[in-house]
């Protein structure tokens, strides 16, 4: 039975002003591919944050000792999309939150939930959400999400990017990242970028 992950109790215009999002859930392969999909996202980079420009690689974050998670940077319109709604995704479809440095079979740091704020606005819509989302008992356990301010994102190599459009018959894909762009299709379809354009 699928979950039901509500709505920010509250918004913030504050939270929306950079109209970017930086969020760590898994594999960013995935989480990318979750995003793409949505109306009013203009833009999704894969890439590392929490470590060092000197292991911001894809070889050096996948040995753990980085301090990196693998994340994504989103670019959005915030006269279509909010900051509060990308969260909404982040709980409901791109991964379980209550995972501690992992994602399913990806384990370790690099596949931490965290969420990257810009703003103070965006740090405290986060914890809050949080806080009622525990407080609601939506998981079965305690959310796990890192709460943080963003220091430097570093864009992935240029393979890393669109990943999922580039290979959407490669096995880790299939397997992983499409049922989680099917899950949003489900959950939120009137919130695809596919169904605004009729």
């Amino acid at each position: 039975m699928a979950l039901t992950i509500p709505a920010p109790d509250r918004e913030d215009a504050a939270a929306d002003t950079p109209g970017v999002a930086v969020l760590a859930a898994g594999c960013f392969w995935c989480v990318e591919a979750v995003y793409l999909g949505l109306a009013g996202v203009t833009r999704v980079v894969s890439g590392y944050t929490g470590g060092a420009a000197e292991t911001a690689n894809y070889r050096a974050v996948c040995t753990g000792t980085t301090g990196h998670a693998e994340a994504v940077e989103i670019h959005y319109d915030p006269a279509l999309l909010s900051f509060g709604r990308l969260l909404q995704v982040f709980f409901a479809v791109a991964h379980d939150p209550t995972q501690h440095d992992r994602q399913g079979n990806d384990v370790g740091t690099q596949y931490r939930s965290a969420i990257f704020t810009l703003n103070d606005a965006q740090t405290a819509l986060a914890r809050d959400y949080v806080a009622q989302l525990d407080q609601a008992k939506v998981f079965a356990g305690p959310i796990a999400t890192e709460i943080t301010p963003l220091t430097h994102f570093y864009p992935a190599e240029d393979d890393h990017q669109d990943y999922a459009r580039q290979h959407p018959n490669q096995p880790y894909i299939c397997a992983v990242a499409l049922p989680k762009v099917e899950k949003l299709r489900t959950r939120f379809p009137q919130w695809l970028r596919e169904n605004q354009r009729r």
